[in-house]
């Protein structure tokens, strides 16, 4: 089907994140189903990763035992070398907080704050001061610089998800989770925002783990799982739109 090691050299890279033997099942008894069936798999550090699958086959689960927000049920996740699969509750919100970003399809801004200060927000609850160059540098790429005093009612679709990518950017995360981020936009906007979270790994050395259900989305990354029952079937390197079309229909075939 296509190259199946997970687990790609990347020599003298650091692991930004990383799953070892992660199982996850919902249910119990005669309902029970095996979202995740010991998957392995290592995010080196400033790459751009897409996760693939058809419906029910555990990228979206596999993402959110990642990133923090559900627990497996056996085996580790490591974000920025720190084994956090069986960290206490408080601890776990502290490295969502400071160690991961989020950017979904829904922008989840607050309305009542400008967009700046919704940039700003996850510093604020944390206690940090914004690294300006950063903040100057990361508005200006996503061209959000002359927006930033406009609420989210002011602001497009377009302009309100690459506020969401800028507020997860400014916190400088071990790694960027993106869950199907083009999936309320246009073709234009998506191929913009996708262009900058690829410029993002290669510029400011991000890491970015993307979900996504588009072949054209997944050929910005440097590399495409494919998940099918819980498990990795596939790992293309330098994915393109029709060899990521070619796996997905293997599934089915």
């Amino acid at each position: 089907m296509c190259e199946t090691s997970a687990n790609r050299s990347f020599e003298g890279v650091q692991s930004a994140a990383a799953a070892k033997s992660l199982t996850k099942t919902y249910g119990a008894g005669d309902t029970a189903v095996s979202a995740l069936r010991g998957v392995t798999v290592d995010f080196p550090a400033g790459t751009f990763t897409a996760i693939m699958g058809p419906s029910g086959s555990g990228k979206s689960t596999l993402m959110h035992c990642l990133a923090g927000l559900d627990r497996a049920d056996g085996g580790e996740v490591h974000v920025g070398g720190q084994e956090i699969t069986a960290l206490p509750d408080r601890e776990l919100t502290r490295v969502r907080r400071d160690r991961v970003g989020f950017v979904f399809q829904s922008f989840n801004l607050v309305p009542t704050l400008t967009a700046l200060r919704n940039i700003l927000l996850p510093l604020d609850l944390a206690g940090r001061k914004a690294d300006r160059d950063l903040l100057s540098t990361v508005v200006r790429s996503l061209g959000v610089h002359d927006r930033l005093h406009h609420r989210p009612s002011e602001l497009s679709g377009g302009q309100q998800q690459r506020v969401a990518i800028a507020r997860a950017l400014v916190t400088r995360p071990d790694v960027l989770f993106a869950d199907e981020p083009t999936g309320a936009l246009d073709s234009a906007t998506a191929s913009t925002l996708l262009s900058f979270l690829r410029t993002s790994c290669r510029d400011l050395g991000q890491t970015i783990v993307m979900v996504t259900h588009d072949p054209l989305a997944a050929a910005f990354a440097d590399r495409a799982l494919v998940l099918s029952d819980g498990r990795i079937v596939g790992d293309i390197g330098g994915p393109t739109p029709d060899s990521v079309l070619s796996a997905m229909r293997s599934l089915v075939s």
